[in-house]
């Protein structure tokens, strides 16, 4: 055969392959920072109208059940990119304080598609605890678009407007005019009506119509491109709003995103029915697989995603996985389910209440002035939940009470769909494996070379400690017996939460105080002597500050100094209120000091 044969037949084969490629779809993701569905009136009605997203819908379809995985950016980012939980693969604390490997046989999803010929850019945010390749984008900066791609190449372009980020409502004052007047917006059941949340609430729906227009002018330069007919656009908000219990809070308020995507005509055959609202749940995780599966591109069968549409996609039955870890220097551990109308919160550490301190949060007027309100006995119930222990478990019917706002976990109405939402969970938590049974210090120094392998290596025993931890769930005189043997146990982390479960029960465990007067004293784990002594403060008002501080003292490196300094701040600013004398010039080693010297910041104040 000739040389000129081959030559006929590489032309051939490259002439096909843009022929395929120039048949496949163009996707646009555009992402508004920290913006719920609360927040926009084609949600709720209560907010904000949103003209041009509101004109993508009218060709494409509305997700009412949309939902990031976690309530925070780093982690929801990470989410979307990996298509795996955070949990599983440790990348499940804000900010990282390693970042970790990808998955053996998983690559962020855009280098999948870049694999197969599309142009990938992102403008410009990124935010992974991830390691990312060099592969992943085509370009990434605030200069990145879909025009410096080949003729006829097809792209995928994401692009994230930061008008809606949490920094916007740092304002020092309320000078500022607002569009939307404040005398008239809607303030949820559990802020306080005041001046101060009617002007925050307003301001922010000012910011959301000015993304909106933002988000339309990248629209008007696709069709000014003439590509608005060839490509998908996700108009999709990273995780939810940013008023007080919203960002950085595992309630609806911090998962439940706005979800809208306008399908082009020629692939209509490939999403649900245009111009329609979709029930279906959705999160993070299947993002990326809906983009594979509309481009025919294969991704890795390792993730946990699936496609939400596309080719040979049916529509699934799905819950919603959620998680909350640490964000910056606070350290909390929720995990959540949102399945039909419900929505089932499982905090694990229950007693770390919502409202405890978080240096860049309190950063908002609105914040600040929430706790002076609670420490001057001016707020109701609903109100005051936010700096009081949580329950371990909550249950909330979400099309009755869409702020969850009434627990109905003690309701024997709701009874059946509690027992299944928490057999659901812990399913979950102990298929992952869900990492975050250990304490992060020790992922740091044990599991985060590889995390997906550690998890699984562990997977039994990481079981057992689910066991433990939904001793919590229990009345104590049932789960008594339990816990005495999770304190003796040969295995710390049995120990460690052992002692979590009994600070959950609070002054109904005394007859465990003297077990963990020993563990305080002698346990050669500092964490547990840390778990240890906070149950003794919390429950029998017992003076462990030396105990505490000490743990502080002998703390590897930074990581596990905020965990101690986290219980520290708790002990401080919740009940019983002690004092401590922490020193200025106090140090450890990397990893965690930033997280470390924010809590320090805080406590030299």
């Amino acid at each position: 055969m000739t040389a000129n044969y081959f030559a006929i037949v590489l032309l051939f084969c490259l002439a096909a392959l843009a022929n395929a490629a120039e048949s496949r779809p163009n996707f646009v993701w555009l992402l508004s920072e920290d913006n719920s569905t609360h927040y926009l009136k084609m949600f709720d009605p209560n907010g904000a109208e949103m003209p041009r997203i509101q004109e993508l819908a009218k060709h494409g379809v509305i997700f009412d059940r949309a939902f990031s995985n976690s309530p925070v950016c780093s982690v929801a980012r990470t989410t979307l990119m990996t298509s795996c939980y955070g949990p599983r693969i440790g990348t499940q604390f804000h900010r990282k304080s390693v970042t970790v490997p990808m998955p053996d046989g998983v690559k962020m999803f855009p280098e999948y598609l870049r694999d197969t010929g599309y142009y990938a850019t992102n403008n410009s945010k990124k935010d992974y605890n991830a390691i990312e390749s060099d592969n992943v984008w085509d370009e990434s900066s605030n200069k990145a678009t879909w025009r410096n791609r080949k003729p006829g190449q097809s792209f995928f372009h994401m692009q994230t407007f930061k008008t809606t980020h949490e920094s916007s409502l740092h304002f020092a004052d309320m000078a500022k005019p607002t569009k939307h007047d404040p005398d008239s917006v809607f303030v949820a059941p559990y802020h306080p009506d005041t001046p101060t949340f009617r002007y925050t609430n307003a301001r922010y729906r000012d910011n959301i119509q000015t993304v909106d227009q933002q988000i339309g002018k990248v629209v008007d330069r696709l069709t000014e491109d003439g590509l608005l007919e060839d490509t998908f656009i996700f108009y999709f908000g990273d995780h939810g709003g940013v008023l007080p219990r919203g960002k950085g809070y595992a309630y609806e308020s911090g998962l439940h995103v706005p979800l809208v995507v306008r399908v082009p005509d020629k692939w209509k055959h490939l999403a649900p029915n245009i111009g329609s609202r979709s029930s279906q749940i959705v999160s993070f995780v299947d993002f990326g697989p809906t983009l594979l599966a509309l481009a025919g591109s294969k991704g890795s069968e390792k993730v946990d995603g699936r496609p939400m549409f596309g080719l040979n996609s049916p529509p699934m039955e799905y819950d919603a996985f959620g998680y909350a870890d640490r964000f910056d220097e606070k350290v909390d551990f929720v995990r959540t389910l949102r399945r039909g109308k419900y929505e089932y919160v499982r905090s694990y550490q229950p007693f770390n209440f919502d409202g405890l301190q978080n240096n860049y949060r309190y950063k908002m007027l609105a914040f600040e002035e929430w706790r002076e309100l609670y420490k001057a006995g001016k707020l109701n119930a609903v109100q005051r939940q936010f700096f009081e222990q949580r329950p371990a478990e909550a249950l909330y019917d979400i099309e009755a009470d869409p702020h969850e706002t009434k627990n109905l976990a003690d309701d024997p109405i709701h009874a059946a769909a509690l027992a299944e939402l928490r057999k659901r969970l812990q399913d979950k938590v102990k298929s992952l494996p869900d990492l975050s049974f250990y304490p992060e210090s020790h992922l740091v120094d044990a599991a985060f070379g590889n995390p997906v392998a550690f998890g699984q290596k562990h997977k039994a025993e990481i079981a057992s400690l689910v066991e433990i931890a939904d001793l919590e769930l229990l009345p104590f005189e049932q789960a008594e017996s339990a816990i005495e043997s999770a304190l003796s146990s040969e295995n710390r982390w049995q120990r460690y939460w052992g002692l979590i479960a009994c600070s959950t029960h609070g002054a109904v465990a005394k007859s465990m105080v003297p077990r963990a007067k020993e563990l305080a004293e002698n346990d050669e784990e500092n964490l547990v002597r840390l778990r240890a002594a906070e149950f003794l403060a919390l429950t029998g008002g017992m003076d462990t500050r030396d105990i505490v501080v000490e743990t502080l003292k002998n703390s590897r490196h930074g990581v596990e100094a905020n965990l101690v300094l986290n219980t520290l701040v708790l002990l401080r600013d919740g009940k019983p209120g002690f004092q401590f004398e922490v020193t200025k010039g106090f140090s450890k080693p990397e990893p965690g000091v930033a997280e470390m010297k924010r809590r320090l910041l805080y406590l030299n104040e």
